[in-house]
């Protein structure tokens, strides 16, 4: 029971505290708001990169054209040899009769064109599908080295780019992610210690009359906790409705569909809830090392 009442109490003084304190609490809470909002962002963006990379991992393909005089005992080598390299997900044949016969549906002058010719002018060719994308150029001059292999074509040169582009841009958001968590403790912890400042004397008398370390300290943890909370609102009703208007004013993607970014239903809600739990866990740390550093307790 003495537990609950301690706890309780706490409870209460940490909320009378954050508005006997109001012109340090808004101060914090702003700062939060501020840091928490660009934290938001830094998250939208990391996880919409990630996802446009996964996409590209699932979509981009290496075509692998064979020679002309190859014969069908050689191919079928081949499609065992391709399986057996590490970054190989996937192989899938095509013959120069199906590109034939899939150009001629697909337009009409290649239609007239191919149908004038005694010849099929196309070669058979390998799909091949991989793992990590960003392996690929090395699997594409590995599967070059293939005595019947004539060509193997995937785009070289910008797909290496824009996934450097996307590595720098992961990397720089979530770097930026945890900075701005340290910054928003660093803030919080600096309005506790004001906090426990102002009310030194009160604690002394509580330290007098026999107060335990745990009385006194919950009081500041628990304010630390409301600020962190109060701070993450704003940015929340930001996040929710700024990325559904951005989202259907984009139509769902960025320049082409390569670019898509994710749906928002369930990503502005997990996206609210990392922002509450970061609010309040750096809210109740930043009260802590104030607490534990400042409050010789």
């Amino acid at each position: 029971m003495k537990t609950i009442r301690v706890f309780l109490r706490s409870f209460k003084e940490a909320f009378k505290s954050v508005f006997r304190n109001f012109s340090l609490s808004v101060a914090s809470v702003t700062c939060t708001t501020i840091t928490l909002i660009l934290v938001s962002i830094a998250i939208l963006v990391s996880y919409n990169v990630n996802n446009v990379t996964k996409k590209l991992e699932n979509e981009l393909t290496i075509v692998v054209y064979l020679e002309r005089e190859a014969t069908p005992e050689q191919a079928k080598d081949l499609e065992g040899t391709l399986k057996s390299i590490k970054n190989v997900e996937k192989v899938t044949f095509k013959s120069k009769d199906e590109w034939k016969f899939e150009m001629q549906n697909y337009s009409t002058t290649l239609n007239t064109t191919l149908s004038y010719l005694t010849e099929n002018p196309l070669l058979d060719s390998y799909t091949v599908k991989v793992k990590n994308v960003r392996d690929l150029h090395k699997t594409a001059e590995k599967i070059k080295e293939q005595e019947i292999v004539r060509t193997a074509e995937y785009g070289e040169g910008m797909v290496e780019q824009l996934v450097s582009v996307f590595d720098i841009v992961e990397k720089v958001t979530v770097i930026i992610v945890f900075a701005l968590i340290l910054i928003t403790a660093f803030l919080i912890n600096n309005t506790i210690k004001l906090t426990i400042f102002s009310r030194r004397g009160e604690i002394e008398i509580m330290r007098y009359v026999g107060t335990s370390n745990y009385a006194i300290r919950l009081p500041f943890i628990f304010e630390g906790l409301f600020l962190g909370i109060i701070g993450s609102i704003i940015p929340i009703i930001i996040t929710i409705y700024g990325y559904i208007i951005a989202y259907t004013r984009l139509d769902g993607h960025l320049f082409s569909n390569v670019l898509s970014l994710v749906k928002p239903f369930s990503f502005v809600i997990y996206v609210s809830l990392v922002l509450l739990l970061i609010g309040a866990c750096v809210g109740v740390f930043g009260s802590y090392k104030a607490v534990r550093k400042y409050l010789k307790v």
